[in-house]
Order: structure tokens, then C-alpha cells, then sequence
């Protein structure tokens, strides 16, 4: 349950804020888009910070592996790990 009102409480604020913006919901396509960037973007700065406040460095290689799959999804040409094929069964 406080699930569900932590994401009514940030829609009711992402409403405000459109609201002050003069856009209206439901926002052009590309707005909604940019929005859903910013969103995914966002939820990357929490863990970051919560990194560089403990004294631990940022690498490209941790960027990569936290970050990367998680704003991009998983890109043409990757290969999952071997313990994460999908396995098809015949018959």
C-alpha cells in the first residue's frame, strides 16, 4: 500500500509541476517521452549519490553495469549471461 501512495504522491506532483508549465496531460507524444527519460534518469542520480557520499569513486565500468541496463534496457548485440538464456523447450 505505501507503494501505491508514494506513486500517487509524485503524480500529484509531476501534475503540479505541468500544471505551472502550461502543459496538459496527456502531453504531446515527445513530451511524455522526454519526461519518461527524465524519470529513468532521475532514479540513477539517488543510488550515485548515495555512492559518493559513502567515499566510494565512480567508474564507467559501475556506470555501465548499474546505470546502463537500466536506462537503456538491454542493447541489440549483448549477450546475456549464460545463466539468464531463455531455454525453449521442443514438444
Amino acid at each position: 500500500m505505501k507503494m501505491y501512495l508514494i506513486a500517487l504522491g509524485a503524480g500529484l506532483l509531476v501534475g503540479v509541476i505541468y500544471g505551472l508549465l502550461n502543459v496538459r496531460s496527456p502531453a504531446p507524444p515527445i513530451v511524455a517521452l522526454v519526461g519518461l527519460l527524465g524519470i529513468l534518469l532521475g532514479e540513477q542520480v539517488v543510488p550515485l549519490a548515495k555512492r559518493l557520499s559513502a567515499g566510494h569513486t565512480l567508474t564507467a565500468n559501475l556506470l555501465r553495469e548499474q546505470s546502463a541496463n537500466h536506462v537503456l534496457g538491454e542493447l541489440p548485440g549483448c549477450e546475456k549471461p549464460a545463466g539468464n538464456r531463455n531455454v525453449h523447450l521442443d514438444g
